[in-house]
């Protein structure tokens, strides 16, 4: 049996693509968005999930757009979720099909 990746944060994804190469610092981008550095700490340390709020923030100080944050985090989300209930969703059958 392979075993399966664990789901990519978002947190990866600006640690990786934007901080590093950036060379910035969680501080520094905290500052530049003005919000705690705790905040982009814990995303970047995958502890916390990114809001509207902070997508919104990180899109304006990074050149992206909100959805970019936004579809990381929701995909991350529904993967961690199928994970964890997949047996359950296999067990459930579209409505039309169950008539």
């Amino acid at each position: 049996m392979t075993k399966k990746l664990a789901p990519m944060h978002p947190g990866e994804v600006l640690l990786e693509e934007f901080l590093i190469p950036l060379e910035m610092s969680a501080g520094g981008l905290a500052k530049t968005c003005g919000v705690p550095r705790t905040r982009i700490e814990r995303i970047v340390n995958e502890e916390t999930s990114i809001t509207a709020d902070t997508a919104l923030r990180l899109s304006k100080a990074l050149g992206t757009t909100p959805q970019l944050w936004l579809n990381l985090q929701n995909d991350y989300d529904v993967q961690l979720a199928t994970r964890q209930i997949g047996k359950e969703l296999a067990k459930i059958t579209r409505v039309n099909d169950a008539a």
